[in-house]
């Protein structure tokens, strides 16, 4: 365990950017002490560790269950990006290849005259967006609204919705919804 509390105490503080001697300094631990806990060769008391994580500041239970490799993907050029088509309507996809993606995050564009469909669609979670570019028309429920760059949305995904474009000109929004839909 003294390997795993070393380990993860030199990453979160090289995260936070505090060096060992003024980690050892604000918490009031030896700086000989500090560094023994970060090579493993010594396992800090319950509230020793405390009073470290206090300074930092992060809780015991954040500080065990943190995770320090990210597995993920997390930076993506523009030709790694998932693009997929309903109809007319484009969607780019940010992180569609991670595996526990909690929400879609999508740029879409709708094109003159694209829509999502004759029939309302309806889905459990929430969406949000803001309009980038163009006009969008979306109703959701009984109430339909034609939105314009810098205008946004958020709604709960169970209410019936459509979106249209009626403009002649494309289109352009940035969106994100819960659950992840999978393109």
């Amino acid at each position: 365990m003294s390997d795993d509390v070393g380990v993860r105490l030199k990453a979160l503080r090289t995260l936070r950017g505090i060096s060992q001697r003024e980690l050892a300094k604000r918490c009031g631990v030896t700086h000989s002490s500090l560094s023994l806990i970060e090579q493993g060769r010594v396992s800090p008391s319950v509230s020793s560790l405390k009073k470290i994580l206090d300074v930092i500041p992060i809780s015991i239970g954040d500080f065990f269950t943190m995770d320090l490799e990210n597995r993920d993907q997390v930076f993506y050029r523009a030709d790694e990006l998932a693009v997929s088509s309903t109809g007319d309507v484009l969607y780019t996809l940010i992180g569609a290849n991670r595996e526990r993606r909690a929400l879609s995050f999508m740029i879409e564009t709708y094109p003159p005259g694209a829509d999502t469909g004759r029939e309302m669609i309806a889905h459990r979670g929430e969406e949000a967006g803001l309009v980038l570019e163009g006009e969008i028309e979306i109703t959701v429920g009984g109430a339909t609204r034609v939105l314009s760059a810098g205008e946004a949305y958020y709604f709960d995904t169970n209410t019936p919705h459509r979106f249209r474009n009626l403009a002649s000109t494309s289109c352009r929004m940035v969106s994100c919804c819960t659950p992840a839909h999978q393109f």
